[in-house]
């Protein structure tokens, strides 16, 4: 199989994680500390694989500055396209509980919402396709960190969604369409990047890492910490371990 391909079907089981969680999350009724707990433990992992698997490897491939400046760009990027939509109703997008807004509450939120799951997914499937560059074999650490954080996430928004009373055509839609986009950006990171200089590749991976540790810290620990806040720092250091663990395996 063509590696871009085999990029795109990393990508796609990554971002399929999205799925699987708005399933449970719009099906069964998952109690809010468990929910919050598995967020906690989705962003622990997510943490270390920003810290050993993203920055570090950039700082390896291009050295501080490239690694420094790409990931404040990627995090003065999300940040800003964040607060556009957040004014736009997609502010609470992955809580569970009610401070979604329904379209009839704000019109234009449901777009907003899914540009804002697009906005939080994309910078960590081009992360997947890149790692096969060179030939090298996919950052399983990577793609386990993508996956266990992605299943929190859906449930969570899911949740939310459901709650906000959008349908369950817009909420597997929404989710659906995110996996299809996670497969086409992490064919895009392995098509487009492959001929891209260490330096330019390096600052492209740190700025996805300062991306994903600003989504991190806006999106999914705040609803871990609202409902497991005795608890969550020990959960999150725990999914933080459990990942590095893998890297060095």
């Amino acid at each position: 199989m063509p590696e871009v391909l085999v990029a795109g079907a990393w990508g796609l089981l990554a971002g399929g994680a999205l799925v699987v969680g708005a399933l449970v999350g719009f099906l069964v009724r998952v109690p809010r500390k468990v929910l919050a707990g598995v967020m906690a433990f989705g962003s622990g992992v997510l943490l270390s694989a920003v810290s050993f698997e993203l920055i570090a490897e950039a700082h390896e491939q291009g050295g501080l500055w490239p690694t420094a400046l790409g990931a404040g760009v990627g995090a003065a990027v999300y940040t800003g396209a964040n607060v556009l939509l957040a004014r736009r109703g997609a502010r609470h997008r992955k809580r569970s509980g009610d401070q979604q807004p329904s379209e009839s509450d704000q019109s234009g939120s449901g777009t907003a919402i899914a540009l804002g799951a697009l906005l939080d997914g994309i910078p960590e499937s081009m992360v997947i396709g890149t790692s096969l560059l060179g030939g090298g074999a996919v950052s399983v650490v990577t793609v386990v960190a993508v996956f266990i954080s992605n299943v929190p996430e859906g449930l969570s928004s899911a949740a939310g969604m459901h709650n906000a009373g959008r349908s369950r055509t817009y909420v597997f839609g929404l989710w659906t369409g995110i996996a299809v986009v996670s497969a086409l950006a992490a064919m895009f990171g392995y098509a487009v990047l492959g001929g891209a200089p260490p330096e330019l590749l390096a600052g492209i991976t740190a700025l996805a890492g300062g991306a994903i540790l600003a989504m991190i810290t806006d999106t999914m620990i705040p609803e871990a910490f609202e409902y497991a806040h005795l608890l969550i720092g020990l959960i999150t250091v725990a999914g933080f371990l459990a990942a590095f663990a893998l890297s060095h395996a």
